[in-house]
């Protein structure tokens, strides 16, 4: 399972990626979670709006921090 969370590098998204991980960590859930800064990317992809977390290349959430009680929904949701 790959799990991407996108932004600039802004504190927004680097809270996103601490949720995501300790989220991850707290479900047992063994993922290959990624950071990515890089724009380029971002736009190849289509991500407008950051931080964005994307599981297996479906865009699950886009424009918000998720409180940790979210992450842990999308990630029970999405990493089945």
């Amino acid at each position: 399972m790959k799990i991407e969370v996108f932004g600039p590098g802004c504190p927004r998204c680097e809270q996103t990626h601490r949720t995501i991980l300790n989220a991850a960590a707290e479900l047992g859930i063994a993922a290959d979670i990624q950071y990515v800064t890089d724009v380029a990317i971002m736009a190849e992809r289509g991500i407008t709006l950051t931080p964005a977390v994307v599981v297996d290349g479906e865009l699950v959430m886009t424009g918000r921090v998720p409180s940790p009680a979210k992450a842990k929904a999308l990630l029970r949701e999405y990493c089945k």
